[in-house]
């Protein structure tokens, strides 16, 4: 699967459970600070991108990622 790929299925999925505009969802927008994801959000995030990239998480890497352009590449590397 490509990084555009992975974008879309994300940003979608962003857009729809978060109510965020997809004018914010690029790839060097901070989850954060841009997106404004607090700590529940960010539990929700993972839940849906394991479940949307049937993948498994690991808690020590998912805290390293900072932007959206970061979580596309750890997502592609999981796969």
């Amino acid at each position: 699967m490509t990084i555009e790929e992975i974008s879309e299925k994300v940003n979608t999925s962003l857009a729809e459970e978060f109510e965020i505009e997809q004018s914010l969802l690029t790839p060097d927008a901070n989850i954060k600070t841009t997106l404004k994801l607090d700590s529940l959000s960010i539990i929700d995030l993972v839940a849906i991108v394991e479940d949307t990239f049937s993948i498994k998480t690991d808690a020590q890497e998912i805290k390293k990622i900072a932007t959206l352009g970061d979580l596309y590449s750890y997502i592609q590397s999981k796969l």
